[in-house]
């Protein structure tokens, strides 16, 4: 079975949005998810974008993808990598396509000098934690994440 990481395009748009929507699924979150696959296409592929995505595909057929993001650290005086999802069907975990698109990614970011590679997870996901520690990825338990969104996000940049 052939396994290929592309990077995403334009015609991917509804599929990313059903990946993502599985995802929240998952994630006990689906009302959340209030995305279009027009949001999908104007934030991830028209000109100017910041946002990088990739397919990942079984013998050509889509089975999962990856958003990601170029961050910054002072500490390090260096860019890094913010993972923002990453999602394997579930038919499809336990055949190292998880551990092919992390790998992906790191490349990227190592090919680019960036100092680090790091994304969140749930903290009930015990499989996707046991995933992400057999790969030697270290939990931050000393960060807090905090998130203004939403009205809250309005009302506090209206002062």
């Amino acid at each position: 079975m052939s396994l290929n990481i592309r990077p995403a395009v334009r015609t991917d748009a509804a599929q990313i949005l059903a990946f993502i929507t599985e995802l929240a699924e998952y994630e006990r979150a689906r009302h959340e998810v209030i995305a279009s696959v027009n949001d999908i296409e104007r934030t991830l592929f028209e000109e100017g974008s910041t946002v990088h995505s990739l397919i990942c595909e079984r013998d050509g057929q889509p089975i999962g993808f990856a958003v990601y993001f170029y961050s910054y650290s002072t500490w390090l005086g260096r860019n890094g990598i913010y993972l923002e999802d990453v999602y394997i069907t579930p038919e499809q975990r336990g055949g190292g396509a998880g551990r092919r698109v992390l790998q992906h990614i790191a490349r990227e970011a190592v090919e680019n000098g960036c100092g680090r590679l790091e994304w969140s997870v749930l903290d009930w996901n015990e499989p996707a934690i046991g995933f992400y520690q057999s790969l030697g990825a270290e939990p931050q338990d000393e960060w807090i994440r905090y998130r203004l969104d939403g009205e809250k996000l309005r009302q506090f940049a209206q002062g």
